[in-house]
């Protein structure tokens, strides 16, 4: 008669079943910190380079801001020659070549053009939420936020300039001003002193009064454009401070 023997499983420990729940969480938490490690780092360095990319934007428009400032300075000075030209007609008799060279580049205009690729890259696709740092953020949407009303100025000297256009063609002698262009779109003195097509008193008033408009609006741009200079460098210096990047 044959004898079998049973084999008989050890029961495993519970500790044995805690240390094997344990190794496996560890590589689970360990995976899983060093996937967050790792988007960490990729979102901190595209936040660095959204910065450099800020940056080079912001001193592109320092150096745009620099000449539209200085353009609309100018600017004004003519304007102001003319309409003090307007209100004397016996000036504009002697000053014939000086009246139709005003008149014609006075009221020209030098639009200002932001580089705000960076920032419309940050706000359409989501890209602020790389920018950590909360001060940062709202110095660039301060900067930025005050952009829409220089361009609303602009639009609003825009309509004035059209006005001004419609007084002048009753003032200004067209083959005269046909006489000042030059190439490229530059315009040239005339050296004959020629007369204006009307000095009826009411249109050169008219044409006054719309000149003092595009002045005025003029005189409003321009502190915008050097507040936003400022505020431009302050930006800058913060940045580079803030992010370490030159």
């Amino acid at each position: 008669m044959e004898v079998h023997t049973h084999t008989h499983t050890a029961r495993k420990k519970w500790t044995h079943y805690f240390w094997e729940f344990l190794m496996l969480f560890l590589a689970v938490f360990c995976g899983f910190f060093a996937e967050y490690q790792l988007e960490h780092k990729i979102e901190k360095e595209k936040e660095k380079d959204y910065i450099k990319s800020l940056i080079a934007d912001l001193k592109s428009d320092a150096a745009t801001i620099d000449l539209s400032i200085l353009a609309k300075q100018k600017e004004i000075e003519r304007m102001d020659t003319l309409i003090n030209f307007l209100n004397n007609p016996q000036l504009i008799k002697e000053n014939g070549d000086q009246v139709y060279y005003i008149g014609r580049v006075g009221p020209r205009s030098q639009t200002f053009s932001s580089t705000n690729k960076t920032f419309e890259q940050l706000k359409n696709a989501g890209g602020f939420r790389l920018i950590r740092n909360g001060e940062a953020a709202n110095n660039i949407m301060s900067y930025y936020g005050a952009l829409p009303f220089i361009s609303q100025l602009e639009d609003i000297y825009n309509n004035e300039f059209t006005e001004y256009k419609k007084a002048a063609a009753k003032i200004f002698e067209p083959s005269v001003f046909r006489k000042t262009e030059a190439n490229a779109g530059a315009i040239n003195r005339t050296t004959d002193n020629p007369q204006l097509r009307s000095s009826d008193p009411d249109l050169l008033k008219e044409l006054g009064i719309y000149s003092i408009y595009l002045n005025g609006t003029r005189r409003g741009i321009l502190p915008l454009l050097i507040n936003l200079k400022k505020n431009g460098q302050e930006l800058i210096s913060y940045l580079e401070m803030e992010y370490h990047v030159k």
